[in-house]
């Protein structure tokens, strides 16, 4: 399963009650009220240990964690060895 297709699957079942309907990627998780700030330390849990990834301080920021489309931009940033990053 592709990272945004198994984040959209935590999201709908732990924020939205298994309802997609109306679940843009573009769509901002706390201006449309779909992650509160307890969601967003269960959606960095998800992220550490379904990807094996670590965020820091840096990550935790509404530029990477505020929609589907910027979670899964940050999460293929920290998927790629550190050496490889320009």
């Amino acid at each position: 399963m592709q990272i945004k297709q198994e984040l959209r699957q935590f999201v709908v079942d732990n924020f939205l009650f298994g309802s997609a309907q109306d679940l843009r990627d573009d769509a901002s998780f706390l201006e449309n009220g779909i992650i509160d700030s307890t969601g967003v330390l269960e959606l960095i849990a998800f992220l550490e240990e379904r990807f094996g990834i670590t965020l820091d301080e840096r990550d935790l920021t509404p530029e990477n964690l505020d929609s589907l489309n910027k979670v899964t931009r940050l999460v293929e940033m920290r998927l790629v060895p550190r050496e490889e990053v320009v």
